[in-house]
């Protein structure tokens, strides 16, 4: 591998595990192998660095959002398929977790993936419900942007209740809460 490579991808993994703040260009270079004169060789500093890690994470988290809601044949079973994916909470989301960070929310370049992620993962799971709504499948009195939104939100906020909780279970329970909800939306549900 890349010695540009191997610095991307330790800096993905200690941004998961550590956040921005706790993640040292030392220890990124000290993973990765690489000296410093290598680092600075491939990115001007460490935030050219974070940002290209959380451009691959975000990349790796569109490609299995894409994959999930293409599996089924209904938007209730292509939006289900994304909730219910296997998951480890205590983890954490790899782009949701830099949301949390101080130093990335105030600058503009380490924000940007987390904002473009979120919105094209929004704009994604909006559409497939519009898919459901124009299909007949899910009743026309929902919104899909805000259905949208709550589905990323549950997803997101169900990490930090996991964590919190130091539990895998508050996580599963938000999501199958969200998949109840989206069911209740079907029209072959008994109205309410």
């Amino acid at each position: 591998m890349e010695t540009s490579e191997r610095l991307i991808e330790s800096a993905r993994e200690l941004l998961w595990e550590r956040g921005y703040v706790g993640t040292s260009p030392k220890a990124i270079q000290e993973r990765a192998g690489a000296g410093q004169g290598s680092m600075y060789h491939h990115f001007r500093g460490k935030p050219d660095l974070a940002e290209a890690a959380m451009r691959r994470s975000a990349a790796e988290l569109r490609a299995q959002a894409e994959v999930q809601m293409s599996t089924g044949r209904t938007a209730l079973e292509k939006a289900t398929a994304y909730l219910m994916r296997e998951r480890d909470a205590l983890r954490g989301c790899r782009v949701g977790r830099m949301a949390m960070d101080p130093d990335v929310i105030t600058s503009a370049q380490l924000r940007e993936p987390v904002r473009e992620t979120f919105d094209w993962l929004t704009g994604h799971l909006s559409a497939v419900i519009a898919e459901g709504i124009d299909n007949g499948e899910l009743r026309p009195g929902i919104d899909p942007d805000d259905t949208a939104a709550l589905i990323v939100a549950v997803v997101q906020g169900g990490y930090v209740l996991a964590r919190a909780a130091d539990s895998q279970e508050p996580f599963d329970r938000a999501v199958r809460g969200a998949v109840a909800l989206l069911a209740a939306q079907s029209v072959t549900a008994p109205e309410a």
